[in-house]
């Protein structure tokens, strides 16, 4: 009989790490196979709430906010492709030179989940930033993913020009503060178990099984 897990996966559209470790993850849960039923959720949190929307340049960002030089963002951006490239995920660094705000892709995320297409807009939105170096805070490149992942266009369009699920995500946002997740990706098993950043998959796959053994 399969065991049940409910995993909520905070995380931001514009964290490189989130994305490796989603990749890492789903490769655990395959692993693991029919001993267990996965319900993912994915839940907001945002890098850079108050960024303008017209974005900054990544490496000016980076100095300001974690003091990196361009040699050590550098470097850190070739491990982050080599990561996701182990896990099947293009990282196109040459497309990518700027960082966004976030929020009305967590809005749209809200509603998909509704909509069951949650999964599926989130590794899109990944891909639209990471991959293809486009904004996730531009309606147009979001409305395009949207329709790509098998959502209504016109009711997401709605939700966009509107301050719908505005409150929930902030609710949600402020609830994970509160309990303490401060960086993410934040994986949080049966509502109990943490386990943070963008881990290799064998990590993830101990961890699940010896929850699953818990009862």
């Amino acid at each position: 009989m399969s065991k049940e897990i409910r995993i909520d996966f905070v995380s931001d559209v514009s964290c490189p790490w989130c994305i490796i470790g989603l990749k890492s993850l789903e490769k655990a849960i395959d692993q693991i196979g029919d001993d267990a039923k996965v319900d993912l959720h994915f839940q907001p949190f945002e890098l850079n709430p108050k960024m303008v929307p017209e974005g900054q340049d990544i490496a000016e960002h980076l100095a300001e906010k974690y003091g990196a030089t361009q040699e050590q963002t550098t470097k850190n951006r070739e491990m982050i492709r080599a990561r996701g490239a182990e896990l099947g995920f293009e990282f196109n660094m040459a497309t990518r030179s700027r960082i966004y705000n976030t929020f009305d892709a967590h809005r749209l995320l809200h509603w998909a989940e509704t909509q069951g297409r949650q999964h599926a807009l989130k590794v899109a939105l990944f891909e639209l930033y990471f991959s293809k170096g486009e904004s996730p805070a531009s309606h147009e490149a979001l409305l395009r993913v949207a329709g790509e992942v098998g959502l209504d266009t016109a009711e997401a369009a709605r939700i966009l020009a509107s301050d719908a699920y505005a409150a929930e995500v902030r609710e949600t946002e402020t609830y994970y503060h509160q309990q303490g997740i401060n960086s993410v990706p934040a994986i949080i098993i049966n509502e109990r178990h943490l386990i943070s950043g963008g881990q290799p998959p064998e990590v993830f796959e101990r961890a699940l099984r010896q929850i699953m053994t818990q009862g």
